[in-house]
């Protein structure tokens, strides 16, 4: 746990391993950050309503939801780097991403008391789901920090990074919406029964979802 902790350490002050303009590509290391800080703040997230088995379902689902999303858009990704002339760039750039993912986890699992304690304060379900849902925004502005310590650089070498940056952010947005939305629930309906997936996973329309969720806050 202690290594753990340092390794969180130094990939946040961009120190040893993680140090910027280092030629080691830490991988492991970072999927291993990415499943530890995922598998905290999930079991947090299930334990809405006192459900143990949905706080497990939840924990084991949160690392596949950070980086599911970042498998899928890869291979993009690596095209666009080609066609703008980056593909030389190409494993700094990843380096560049990867390491933001396990800084999201970091974060989301520094935030975990946050929901514990929103959840002992009773919160309802659909105030539980939005305020997840503005952790994992707070997580992702902190992963944004170190992809720009990373792509700073980038940019400087050759301005069409910033192209590949943009074209990678709007995508990742949009396919880690949908993959959430298929790995659902994670807060779990207290008035559902526990389960590991939904039936209805492909079929559901998470911009729809989020947007009626912040409707019923409003107006409640």
């Amino acid at each position: 746990m202690r290594a753990l902790l340092r390794e969180a350490d130094d990939l946040l002050r961009a120190e040893g391993r993680h140090a910027l303009g280092m030629l080691e590509f830490p991988w492991l290391r970072l999927a291993l950050l990415v499943i530890a800080g995922g598998f905290c703040f999930g079991a947090s997230m299930g334990c809405f309503g006192g459900r143990g088995l949905q706080s497990v379902y939840s924990a084991a689902k949160m690392p596949f939801l950070i980086s599911g999303a970042t498998l899928v858009c890869v291979p993009f990704f690596f095209v666009v780097n080609v066609l703008l002339g980056l593909a030389g760039d190409f494993p700094a750039a990843m380096r560049g991403v990867l390491s933001s993912q396990a800084t999201v986890a970091i974060c989301l699992a520094a935030m975990a008391p946050v929901t514990l304690f929103f959840y002992a304060s009773g919160a309802d379900y659909p105030t539980a789901l939005l305020l997840n849902g503005f952790l994992f925004a707070l997580a992702s502005l902190g992963g944004q920090i170190t992809l720009a310590r990373h792509y700073r650089a980038l940019i400087a070498r050759d301005p069409q990074h910033r192209v590949a940056l943009a074209a990678w952010l709007i995508l990742y947005v949009f396919v880690s919406v949908k993959v959430g939305s298929i790995l659902r629930p994670f807060v779990g309906d207290p008035t559902a029964p526990t389960q590991l997936f939904r039936a209805t996973a492909f079929e559901e329309n998470p911009y729809a979802s989020l947007y009626w969720s912040a409707y019923w806050i409003l107006h409640k």
